[in-house]
């Protein structure tokens, strides 16, 4: 099992990344709050979690080890796969996915593609007692208009089209100053 990689970034997209190790390039799913803390770093060292199905091997990274705890804990969560567990971890920060556990607010879990009623019941009543032990600082970049192109193919990345997510963006209040993570987050909640 690979828990954490040391290395140089070669590619980094807010989708994946690719981090060069020792001469060896390991491709690795990533969330937006790990992008915004890595973006423009040469080398990184990332915690991650080596899924291994019976058609396929996957790699996910993230920043911090309790960003990665979280993502453990919603695996263990029937009908929560990696796909949704990245999805809910790119479109909220660790420390609001916690307090809507906490609070029990499915409306706030809802909000995330991918997650219906009865998936957001069953994340909370699975997991409320275990997230009292895991916080994580909010991860904050500031941002300018440049960044409306790079959040459109983010979002194009993770599986939406071009049209639906400029019109979501468009519905983004004061868009021009949220960071990239943020602009998307909130677009995510459009779409």
């Amino acid at each position: 099992m690979i828990t954490h990689l040391r290395g140089t970034l070669s590619e980094c997209n807010p989708a994946y990344v690719v981090v060069d190790c020792g001469g060896v390039g390991y491709y690795v799913s990533i969330t937006l709050t790990t992008y915004e803390a890595i973006k423009g770093l040469k080398e990184v060292l990332l915690y991650t979690e080596h899924l291994v199905r019976e058609d396929n091997e996957s790699l996910f990274g993230f920043f911090t080890r309790e960003e990665r705890d979280m993502f453990r804990l919603l695996l263990t969560v029937a009908g929560i796969g990696a796909a949704t567990a990245r999805m809910i971890l790119s479109a909220m920060s660790h420390r609001e996915l916690t307090q809507a556990i906490a609070s029990g607010d499915v409306r706030k879990l809802k909000s995330v593609k991918g997650v219906g009623e009865k998936s957001a019941q069953r994340i909370i009543v699975d997991l409320k007692d275990k997230v009292s032990s895991l916080s994580l600082p909010e991860l904050g970049v500031p941002a300018d208009r440049g960044l409306q192109e790079e959040a459109l193919a983010a979002l194009a990345t993770l599986g939406f089209s071009r049209s639906a997510a400029e019109k979501a963006m468009a519905r983004v209040p004061d868009a021009s100053k949220l960071s990239l993570e943020m602009l998307i987050k909130e677009t995510l909640k459009n779409l």
